[in-house]
């Protein structure tokens, strides 16, 4: 793109805005030397550059007894919404959960379906052939499940800036669509694949036609009261019973066991419920655990826990919803403003002194996790 500045096509700008955000060296660097993954090469450099011709792609994924993740439909639309592939796909192996409430589709679906992910790649490389741009939204996670290492692409969560997210965060498709385009994909209703392909096409056509340079403010998901009385903890060993988790919270917490279709391989989630709002608030300031934040910015504490067996085991847990008011753990980004004409604290006189200690007292913190008994 520096070499040819003059030739750059505004859909390829959105390649290379995707490609800056930061979150994309994490996402999109994928295994793709093991077993089963395709590397798709893009052509020449030169005709790269000008390339405008878009695919927007959605996949729906289902879950299979070895606790990992398998496609079982796969959607690709063109930037003028037609259909260039809808198909769906034999995991070749048990599934232990369709998710049809997520996915739309059950195990009636599937009944004499041969199409396999190999077929699925095969068709995917014919129709990218030439180095078209390939779309979607949190677009890593597609092609992950479809095995498959592409760089030409386009991620509608990493081509806008918010407002009221943090600077790693990005939006649902849903929040995406009613923000941008007006409207919502669904309402309480299952994903359809088809749809979702098209609303990720139609939101970097809207980008590309009015910009969209300034920062939006996405539309806040709807939170439920009870939603506001748990806990969430997630990257859970799954050799780890979640019952086990009760020990470690202060008050009378219930767990959800019901994690079948929250496991992402050798993980996962479940929540803590608790009676009030303080219960929950003090559970969480005793939890013993380094403070950290997941990739939205929120804040969540990294828990070691000791079982019965001297096994330890990590995990991380934080609040399924926070409030608007800034959290106690929080550093302040700024100093205070001075007030005139008053008195010079101890604090600011010995400003660099304190400043040293809270340095090295977050080296300690950062250097030591304690571990939950």
């Amino acid at each position: 793109m520096n070499d040819f500045p003059d030739k750059v096509s505004p859909e390829q700008k959105l390649v290379q805005l995707t490609a800056e955000h930061p979150e994309y060296r994490k996402n999109y660097c994928f295994p793709s030397y093991q077993e089963g993954w395709k590397v798709l090469r893009i052509g020449e450099v030169s005709s790269l550059v000008s390339s405008s011709a878009m695919l927007a792609i959605d996949c729906e994924m289902v879950l299979c007894d070895d606790g990992m993740e398998a496609v079982v439909r796969v959607c690709v639309v063109d930037n003028n919404l037609e259909v260039k592939l809808d198909i769906l796909v034999n995991p070749s192996k048990a599934i232990t959960d369709y998710r049809t409430h997520i996915t739309g589709v059950s195990k009636k679906d599937l009944e004499g379906v041969t199409s396999s992910l190999v077929d699925v790649q095969k068709s995917l490389k014919r129709i990218l052939a030439k180095g078209k741009i390939l779309i979607g939204q949190s677009l890593y996670r597609d092609l992950c499940a479809l095995k498959m290492d592409y760089c030409q692409v386009i991620d509608t969560a990493y081509i806008f800036k918010y407002a009221n997210l943090p600077t790693t965060a990005s939006a649902s498709l849903n929040s995406l669509c009613k923000s941008v385009l007006g409207y919502s994909v669904r309402e309480g209703e299952p994903h359809n694949c088809l749809k979702d392909a098209e609303a990720a096409m139609n939101l970097v056509l809207a980008k590309l036609k009015h910009g969209f340079n300034d920062p939006i403010k996405v539309a806040a998901s709807s939170v439920s009261e009870s939603d506001a009385l748990k806990l969430l903890a997630h990257r859970i060993p799954v050799h780890l019973p979640c019952q086990e988790l009760c020990k470690i919270f202060s008050g009378n917490p219930s767990i959800d066991d019901k994690i079948d279709s929250r496991i992402r391989g050798e993980f996962y989630s479940t929540s803590i419920s608790f009676n009030e709002i303080d219960e929950l608030e003090m559970a969480f300031e005793a939890l013993d655990g380094q403070m950290t934040k997941d990739s939205g910015g929120r804040l969540q504490k990294y828990v070691l826990m000791k079982r019965d067996n001297g096994d330890v085991v990590s995990f991380y847990v934080r609040k399924m919803v926070y409030g608007p008011q800034p959290n106690q753990f929080e550093f302040p980004k700024k100093r205070p403003q001075p007030i005139e004409d008053a008195e010079p604290k101890k604090e600011q006189v010995d400003g660099d002194q304190q400043k040293k200690k809270r340095k090295s007292k977050k080296h300690v913190n950062s250097a030591q996790v304690s571990v939950v008994e």
